[in-house]
Parts: structure tokens; sequence; C-alpha cells
């Protein structure tokens, strides 16, 4: 599934068969009777056209990851994910560098929105 907010660009596999909660005590969730894993999973790709500083990278995923378990809360989905979601930001070299990437930055702000309207629509 693709989404855009402005000028970024999320791409998402959104497969939740096995959601799990992050704080669970249960570490069975995502697992077959026989041990093997059950397919299922959420990967976050985010395209942004600006670099990211470690710390607003670091926002970044934290921003991505607060989107998804908010659309996925949104969707009655029991758990904040799966136990093998990934996040990734990718940019292109030599781009200005930006400070912020929380929920109330610019950055930010459409990283959430792009990331919650392309689970949404998984």
């Amino acid at each position: 599934v693709r989404a855009e907010d402005g000028d970024v660009v999320v791409d998402a596999s959104v497969g939740v068969t096995k959601p799990t909660w992050a704080a669970d005590v249960d570490g069975a969730h995502g697992h077959r009777a026989d041990g093997g894993w059950v397919p299922g999973t959420i990967n976050i790709v985010v395209q942004l056209p600006v670099a990211l500083s470690a710390a607003a990278a670091v926002n970044a995923v934290i921003t991505a990851t607060e989107a998804k378990a908010q659309a996925l809360r949104e969707a009655d989905v029991p758990g904040t994910g799966t136990a093998s979601d990934a996040v990734t930001i990718v940019w292109p070299p030599g781009v200005s560098v930006e400070p912020f990437a929380g929920p109330r930055s610019t950055w930010g702000a459409r990283i959430g929105r792009a990331v919650h309207a392309a689970i949404r629509e998984g």
C-alpha cells in the first residue's frame, strides 16, 4: 500500500494475521503449535526528500510506530503490531538535514499521517 503526505511517501505491507502487544508477557504469539511462524507482518518504508539528524531519525521511527499503533487501534486490531514488524526511513544523499521528526514537527507530522493512512488502507 502506498500513501503520501506532502513530499513524504510511505510504502507498507500490512499483514496482521497474528497481532501482538509490545508488552505482552505471552511470547507464543506469531507461532504455530509446531513452533513454526505464521505469516503476517507490517513493513513500513518512509521516503523523505530531506535528511534527518541521528536523533530525528530515531524520532521518525517512533512517530511511524505510533501512527501504526493508532491505525491498528482504530481498526480494532488486538495488538500494536506483529512480532516481526519493521520500519525503515530513507532519504537521498546530499540534502538538507532536519533536526526533528516527532509528531508535531513538519516532517514528523507528515510521516505520521502518511503511515496512518497506509496502515488504515492496508
